[in-house]
Formats: structure tokens, sequence, C-alpha cells
């Protein structure tokens, strides 16, 4: 029987992990957006640890952004502060939170890969620790595993964990879901502003430690209009061009295609968006300069706007683009000749399926046949799923009709 973690509703992600606990031969790399719950999985890690009977002195927490460890900038003070474990009999299990805050950290890792006897794990808010340095030092003994911030499934189990009330019509907690979002420490402020200002204050601190402190930017306002610019268009299809030309015509921020450019991947690599591009069936192959951008949380898009008017179909969209990634399906935007199908998953055993996500088919027939077009048009014999908000089961032509909410909270897979 697998261990089950007691102190968060986060399964999915403990499971791809525990094959993993024990190897000190890989580094386990968590990334995700800042406050998506990374600190609290390694405590549940631990936890699973403790009660397969691994003693407290050899599972060691450092987060290097917390009191006492702040000064810990450099390869010898991180070696100094772990120096002490060398002397503990047995595998150690080492958990450091922030770990890109120590300038050539990759070479102590390495060591003390290379030491044997740690089991290491290292946390980080930005794609940095899968770029640039670390992959070259560290090719093929690390191994990622990102998290999102709470689906709407996880969602509903941390609230029941926590003794907060869950609403039994599963659309109306739904939709609530969507405008409060998923950053775990929201749900500790019921009312729905105070959500707000504290997923504001995530998008600030995130430009502070994982954006300022990182890269350069000259103009601190025409970043901020392109960041909100993304967040407001998010699940729009778009490019490098028509970001820039909107940005011009209707807002008169001009900005050359090359720092554009250059500020979307910012964004990309401090994990506030998503890049997902476009993929021809026919061809199969990518196309370039096609693709659309969905955010971490929703909660980013509401904390910056006071309209609570829902527009489902983003939306939707962009809660089933995370729901895949958790699952570690890759996901690209699907095109058949003229047709788009939103999304083409490929799963972890490289099976495909693809996916339709729509508010309802129950508008008209024309919008029934609308939804249901791009699946004729795909000739394997791969799942295809039609998953919308609240409508009635339909059964036709081996297509998997679903509602979001309970396949999300009967954590379904693809």
């Amino acid at each position: 029987m697998e261990p089950v973690c007691v102190c968060s509703p986060r399964e999915n992600y403990l499971k791809k992990i525990r094959g993993f606990y024990h190897d000190d031969g890989m580094i386990k790399v968590i990334t995700g957006v800042r406050r998506g719950g990374k600190s609290r999985l390694m405590q549940c890690i631990a936890e699973e640890l403790r009660a397969e009977g691994v003693d407290d002195e050899r599972i060691v927490f450092f987060g290097l952004d917390r009191y006492g460890y702040r000064s810990v900038k450099t390869p010898g003070q991180l070696e100094a502060l772990v120096g002490p474990l060398l002397a503990v009999s047995g595998t150690k299990y080492l958990f450091i939170d922030e770990v890109q805050n120590v300038g050539g950290f990759e070479d102590v890792l390495n060591g003390l890969r290379t030491e044997g006897g740690f089991s290491i794990f290292i946390i980080g808010s930005n794609s940095y620790l899968l770029s640039g340095e670390l992959a070259t030092k560290l090719t093929g003994r690390c191994i990622e595993f990102e998290m999102q911030t709470l689906d709407f499934g996880e969602c509903c189990q941390m609230k029941r964990f926590l003794g907060l009330p869950v609403n039994p019509n599963p659309v109306a907690e739904f939709d609530a879901y969507i405008l409060e979002g998923g950053f775990p420490k929201a749900m500790d402020y019921p009312r729905l502003a105070d959500k707000r200002v504290y997923v504001a204050a995530v998008i600030q601190e995130i430009f502070e430690k994982d954006i300022r402190r990182r890269v350069k930017i000259k103009n601190v306002s025409v970043f901020n209009q392109v960041r909100d610019y993304v967040i407001n268009n998010f699940g729009a299809t778009t490019s490098l061009a028509n970001i820039q030309s909107d940005l011009e015509s209707r807002q008169g921020v001009k900005v050359k295609r090359g720092t554009l450019a250059r500020y979307l991947q910012i964004l990309e690599d401090a994990k506030i968006v998503s890049r997902c591009a476009r993929f021809d069936l026919r061809s199969r192959k990518s196309l370039r300069g096609e693709q659309k951008y969905y955010l971490a949380d929703l909660g980013f898009h509401f904390a910056l706007n006071t309209d609570d008017r829902i527009d489902y179909g983003p939306v939707l969209e962009n809660i089933v683009y995370r729901y895949a990634l958790a699952q570690g399906c890759k996901v690209s935007v699907g095109r058949v000749g003229k047709l788009e199908c939103d999304f083409i998953l490929r799963n972890p055993e490289m099976g495909y399926a693809y996916v339709q996500v729509a508010m309802t088919i129950m508008a008209d027939r024309a919008t029934e046949e609308r939804e249901y077009r791009p699946f004729t048009q795909i000739k394997d014999d791969y799942p295809k799923y039609l998953l919308t908000r609240s409508d009635p089961i339909q059964q036709r032509d081996g297509i998997i009709h679903a509602n979001i909410p309970e396949f999300m909270q009967e954590g379904r897979a693809f």
C-alpha cells in the first residue's frame, strides 16, 4: 500500500516523485509558479519518509529565502551549511528551497551527488533551474517535476481537509473556483476581495524575486503593460506581430520586436504564463509564429481586473490546459485543415488524445456541430474528448463527452 500524505491533497505529484525518493544519483527538481505549493509538497515528502522509518536527523530542510539562511549566497557558504551532514550515517534527504539564490549552486549539488549518500530535492519558482548552467552541468542527473496551482478537484479536496464548506452543486463550486483561483494560501482568506489582494501581492513578489533579481528591465512600465496585455488576452491565438500591433494601436505602447520577445520569455521563465504552440495534424509539423498563452492561475487575471464576468471560452481552456499539464501531458493547439481542435495531448506513455472545450453545446444545433466537426477530420483511433461546463451527457460516434467539474473532481485522466 502506498503512503498517503496527510498534509495536502497533492497525490498527483507525490505519486510521480515516490519512485525517486531514495535515488541518490538523481537530483529531484520541483518547479512551478511562486506560492503554488512546492514547499508544502516537500513537507509531504518528508512526512512520508518519516512514515517509512527515516530518522529526523537524516531529513534536512534549508529555506534559503528564510530568516537565518538569507545570507547564504556563495557555493562556499552552501557547502559550509551542508557540510555537517557528511558525518551522519545512512542516506541523507536534503531539501533546499530557493536554491537559485546561491550563485554556482550547481557545482555544490553535483559534488554532493557524487559524494554519495544524499537524496537531493531542490525547489525554485522559475525555469532557471532547468536552463543554462544547471542543464549543462547536471545533464542526465536531474529530473523535473513541475507543479501547477490547485486544480478544481484538488481545490475541493483541500477545502474538505481544512474544514471549509464545499457547495454540493459542483457547477456553482466550479464557478467559485474560477473567480478565486487555485493558490493554496488564498484559502486562508474567506472574502473574495482579500483573495484578490493576496494574488496581486504574489504578482509583485514574482517581479521582485523571480524577475528583477535575475534580469535587467530598462522600462518597467512597458514590461508591466506587456505583462498585463498577455494576462488579459490569455487563450487567444496570437503572434509577436499581433501583440506588437495591438500594444501600439490600442495602448500607444511602442516596443521593439526583440524586446517584446524577451519580455514574453521572461514571463514564461517566471512561470506566469505558458506558451502553447499550434500543431498541424495533416503536415505533422508545428506552426511557427502561431501560439496561445495560458495563465499559471486564473487568479492573475481577476487580480488585475475589477470585472467578475467570466468569459468561459478562454477560462475553460486554461483550466483544461493546466489539468493536462499536471497529468504530465505535452499539449499543443491542433489544426486540422481549416478547423481547430482545442488541444492535442501526448501523455507520458506516448499515447495521444484530442480535446474540444466548450461552455455548452446546447445553445443550438450549429454550436453542437461546430464542436464535433474537428473530430470528424481526425482519422486515427486515439481518444477524443468533448468537455463542457454542465451539459447533459451525449453519446456520439465514440467521443467521450464529460462535464469539467465532475471530470476533475473524479481525477479522471486523459
